[in-house]
């Protein structure tokens, strides 16, 4: 009886193990490299021990209702709670229910990606409102809009493309993408479904395993990596590569991936038209709720008993650090969450975890004019992780540039029956960036590895 066919896996997110668990079903031999000491990649669950809950360091909510993770989750009968809760808007110093929200969407529902070439977010904003009063309710809503698509996509809107934004739009109807979940352990149950998966298909999984040199020709490559010191090689007719596209692009340095011979020319200018967002994210734990102790001012002074902030779901803000908070709604766990995207990352980048921390307080101290001499005795513990920082993703997730709409085919393509792709910006349905994305890649790529193992 013949041997089963090796696949090699570089990377064991999401992406990598949905297409392991995939492979390994089919009777084909999966060995999965990953450099970190976890398998997961840019889902990342920790647990508070003062409250219990799940810290999720990166991918949080579940956008919708995709199939890819719907599915596993009530298959393995994990409850899944919608998130719930009042929005708070900070402006001129005064919190208030947000109002901005339909006057966003008409903005963004203007966007075009049929009779018109494509253009940068900000281009188009300038494009189609050029000389709006500043105080005036459309600059508001330019304002944003602008503030929603650098922090929900973690992106430069000078570079964003409007045809890839149309196309994350059209997605998310489809799975009513307007609403979040998250489930009962966080992104850890999933984990935990995928590695019952690979584990009953005997998949072999390396943690801190660092893959230097990927040298191959069709059906023949060969993989030199590092593991506490030892050079290990490896070889194999099948390699998938789930590596963040930031690391595709560099030459050097931690993470980097050397390819003999290099990736062909359509692949370099693929990535060339898709950026990984930045984004610093901050858990944190306190003794208490103590926002529910909160009473806006309605312009008159305090209003006791009235709309207090016991229902906050997510504070959007002026910030230049932290100009988005929410809390575990309809949890009632003692834990805000401060999301730094884009510029915010650059202004904390290079601070320790002790300074974000204290930068995130006074944030906090700001907004809900909370004493931080109060909030520092109240703080259970505190959770950092720049994703900008970390070597093994150089960024949080994909978005695409002016021109990127096919940049995720191109990128997803196989190189001669040898060597696939998968991750989230490899996905070509619109969910780059998603948790969903990343496992239909996966599902994609171990589809395309299956059929060439037959011949």
């Amino acid at each position: 009886m013949a041997k089963p066919q090796t696949v090699i896996i570089i990377g064991a997110g999401i992406s990598g193990l949905a297409a392991a668990a995939e492979l390994g079903k089919a009777g084909l031999r999966v060995i999965m490299l990953e450099a970190r000491n976890r398998i997961g990649g840019r889902v990342y669950t920790r647990r508070d021990p003062a409250s219990g809950a799940p810290i999720e360091m990166g991918a949080e909510f579940i956008h919708g209702k995709p199939p890819e993770i719907w599915d596993l989750l009530q298959g393995g009968d994990v409850p899944i709670t919608e998130v719930e809760g009042q929005n708070w808007c900070h402006s001129d110093g005064q919190l208030s229910p947000c109002s901005f929200f339909e006057d966003v969407n008409e903005i963004l529902e203007g966007m075009d990606d049929d009779s018109l070439p494509d253009e940068s977010f900000l281009s188009y904003l300038q494009r189609r409102f050029p000389n709006p009063s500043h105080a005036s309710r459309l600059e508001e809503a330019k304002r944003r809009a602008i503030d929603y698509v650098s922090g929900f996509n973690a992106a430069d809107p000078a570079l964003v493309g409007v045809h890839w934004l149309v196309a994350e739009m059209r997605a998310e109807e489809k799975i009513q993408g307007d609403r979040a979940f998250r489930s009962k352990n966080g992104y850890a149950d999933l984990l935990e479904i995928f590695q019952d998966q690979i584990g009953r298909s005997n998949v072999e999984v390396r943690t801190g395993t660092v893959v230097e040199t990927v040298a191959w020709k069709p059906r023949a490559v060969e993989i030199i990596a590092s593991n506490e010191n030892q050079r290990i090689k490896l070889s194999a007719k099948h390699v998938l590569i789930t590596l963040p596209v930031s690391l595709l692009k560099i030459a050097k340095g931690p993470g980097a991936v050397d390819f003999i011979p290099p990736l062909p020319a359509d692949k370099m200018a693929a990535l060339d038209k898709i950026e990984m967002g930045k984004v610093i994210r901050v858990e944190i734990s306190f003794r208490h709720r103590f926002w529910e102790n909160i009473f806006p001012a309605n312009g008159h002074g305090a209003t006791p008993g009235k709309k207090n902030l016991s229902n906050m779901s997510f504070l959007f803000s002026e910030d230049k650090l932290f100009p988005t908070w929410w809390t575990r709604m309809p949890q009632r766990d003692p834990i805000i969450t401060g999301w730094a995207p884009f510029q915010s990352a650059e202004r904390l980048a290079g601070l320790n975890h002790s300074q974000i921390t204290h930068r995130a307080l006074q944030s906090v101290s700001r907004l809900l004019k909370v004493d931080a001499q109060d909030l520092e005795s109240w703080l259970n513990a505190a959770y950092v992780h720049d994703w900008e920082a970390d070597p093994y993703s150089r960024g949080a997730y994909s978005y695409g540039k002016v021109g990127a709409v096919e940049a995720q085919q191109v990128l997803a393509r196989p190189i001669e029956h040898t060597l696939f792709f998968a991750g989230e910006a490899t996905d070509t349905t619109g969910n780059n960036g998603t948790v969903h994305g990343a496992i239909a890649s996966g599902h994609r790529a171990a589809t395309e590895i299956i059929k060439a193992s037959h011949f």
